[in-house]
């Protein structure tokens, strides 16, 4: 039997993450809130806009509210430990990815089976096209997260262990590709290349987790780390203002560019001064039930919140005057009462649609080339989504992929082999 890599105490979880992950579900979930406004406008008919964009203090905004970077270094950190509690049990590489890209592609099924019925029909039924289409780009709008975690997901074995062997070099050789990517698509003006750094950013971000893992955050003074995240918010405003990239850290997210790395450093190393008062936090009763609720059921929660949301604001527009005109007062004081409607639905929701992120019945591990298979399957969807948006016919096709990736994934049944998941 393999033993784990060192660094990673598998005895120890660390709640604190725990909570930064529901934290920054949560968080997208109020800033989606903040962008998506439909409603009456002054003649009669229906508006569709972005309101929270429509504002002077967005772009800076974007500096705090822009915490996906912190998700994909929880998310390194959490991958470490499975991958080194998965090589306790003697699993390899192979095993390791087939779970990893099933925990992505089985709950995200059902959502691309809805998005595929219910665009359909709309279609058929000759509704608005414009107002189908921006309710179909903003209920995709969250599916690039999946593309970008299947590539980080596949390549964390090689990567913990070339976190092991080298360290600084796997930073330094990620961050070169980074820099190469970046100069490549501004250079040309083909913004297409900067695809590419879907296998450089996140991963760097990503490889960001395992150094808090294994204790380099932990080892730094507070002061030191408050100075590293400082230097890297300074760094962003000659990168945003002389540089060619976007103020807006949503700007800058498809594709992925440099300011998300230095971002997020800056994030993991302000996670790690936070930790005591998020320990704090976690120390009480409440909050560990809370976040175990929302945590078993996080994935439900991030892919179906876009369609609750324009499900709930479908409603709203059916009640007299409970759907203000988007960036009036009255829209932006009842966005608090839409985040507790949202989560509530949400909740009920993940009832019935949670139980697609239990991994249960699996057969044995098919082989690398089937996984692989499965994994492109699973990758496809969610990136076309992120590159032309969501349409009817990317929503049939990515059910139908995703279906097949579900089905390579789980093999043969076999309860024998319920445990692993």
């Amino acid at each position: 039997m393999r033993t784990r890599p060192p660094g990673i105490d598998l005895s120890r979880r660390d709640l604190t993450l725990d909570l930064s992950r529901v934290v920054c579900v949560l968080f997208v979930v109020v800033v989606h809130l903040l962008q998506v406004g439909i409603g009456p406008d002054s003649g009669g008919g229906l508006v569709t806009s972005r309101p929270a964009e429509q504002e002077p203090w967005f772009d800076a905004a974007t500096w705090v509210g822009q915490i996906m970077p912190l998700f994909f270094v929880v998310g390194g950190f959490a991958g470490a430990a499975g991958w080194a509690s998965w090589l306790a049990k003697g699993g390899d590489a192979t095993g390791f990815i087939r779970l990893r890209t099933l925990r992505l592609a089985q709950p995200a099924l059902p959502l691309m089976v809805f998005l595929a019925v219910v665009l359909t029909a709309v279609t058929v039924a000759g509704l608005a096209p414009d107002l189908v289409a921006a309710a179909a780009v903003g209920a995709g709008m969250p599916l690039w997260f999946l593309a970008a975690y299947l590539i980080c997901q596949a390549a964390l074995p090689a990567l913990v262990r070339a976190h092991r062997r080298a360290p600084v070099a796997t930073v330094v050789g990620l961050t070169a590709g980074v820099v190469f990517v970046d100069v490549l698509r501004f250079s040309t003006g083909v913004s297409e290349w900067g695809l590419l750094n879907l296998l450089f950013v996140w991963p760097l971000i990503q490889q960001f987790g395992l150094w808090y893992a294994d204790g380099w955050f932990d080892r730094r003074r507070p002061l030191t780390l408050v100075a590293i995240a400082a230097a890297g918010y300074a760094t962003l405003w000659p990168l945003t203002v002389w540089g060619p990239y976007s103020t807006s850290m949503l700007g800058n997210l498809n594709p992925p560019t440099v300011p998300l790395v230095v971002l997020g450093l800056s994030q993991a190393c302000l996670l790690r001064v936070c930790r005591p008062a998020l320990a704090r936090v976690m120390a009480w009763r409440a909050s560990r039930a809370a976040v175990f609720v929302l945590g078993s059921r996080l994935m439900t929660i991030y892919l179906w919140h876009l369609p609750v949301i324009l499900a709930v604001t479908g409603v709203a527009l059916l009640i007299p005057g409970a759907a203000p005109t988007p960036s009036s007062p009255a829209w932006w004081w009842t966005r608090p009462l839409m985040f507790v409607v949202v989560i509530a639905v949400l909740l009920a929701l993940s009832a019935v649609a949670g139980r697609w992120e239990t991994i249960r019945d699996l057969g044995p591990v098919p082989p690398p080339v089937v996984v692989a298979v499965a994994w492109l399957c699973a990758f496809l969807p969610p990136f076309a989504v992120m590159q032309w948006s969501l349409n009817v016919w990317f929503a049939v096709g990515g059910a139908v992929l995703l279906a097949v990736s579900v089905v390579l994934l789980r093999g043969t049944r076999d309860r024998s082999l319920a445990s692993v998941s």
